[in-house]
């Protein structure tokens, strides 16, 4: 949030767009929300946001391992079918987001996700694709007591 100190309304909407995309309802968890945030963030190598939000994988899940598979290779993470998609998909979003099409999104379809559900994935990974650029631009450095969470 340092990063967004220099104009109070760009953190105010900074933080009401993190509060909507993270905390509010949506049938998409807030654990899935942050497997989100921590595999777009591993793919942009942003050390703020994979530490930060590494941790809250962590905690959320009670799996230190699960938190540690998705900073370095969400691949080899254990996660259902539907996570998997839901990943992969971000991830491309990630990657070469003028490359998703129509079939990306029935692949979401058929594991699970609602046109709602997609848009939500489709929303945290843009968030956070945004978010690591800020952070790595004004060299955010996350807090000691993230690197200690729920190992």
């Amino acid at each position: 949030l340092r990063a967004y100190a220099f104009d109070i309304d760009k953190l105010n909407a900074f933080a009401g767009m993190y509060n909507d995309l993270m905390l509010a309802d949506s049938a998409l968890s807030k654990l899935e929300r942050e497997m989100i945030a921590v595999a777009v963030s591993s793919v942009n190598k942003c050390y703020y946001c994979l530490v930060a939000h590494g941790a809250a994988v962590r905690e959320m899940s009670g799996d230190p391992q699960l938190g540690e598979a998705l900073v370095m290779n969400y691949r080899v993470a254990k996660i259902s079918a539907k996570q998997r998609a839901m990943l992969d998909f971000a991830v491309k979003l990630t990657e070469a987001s003028a490359k998703v099409e129509e079939v990306d999104r029935q692949v979401l379809r058929d594991a699970g996700f609602t046109d709602r559900d997609i848009f939500d994935i489709a929303s945290v990974a843009g968030f956070f694709n945004m978010t690591n650029r800020v952070a790595s631009a004004t060299d955010m450095r996350p807090n000691d007591d993230y690197h200690a969470q729920a190992r």
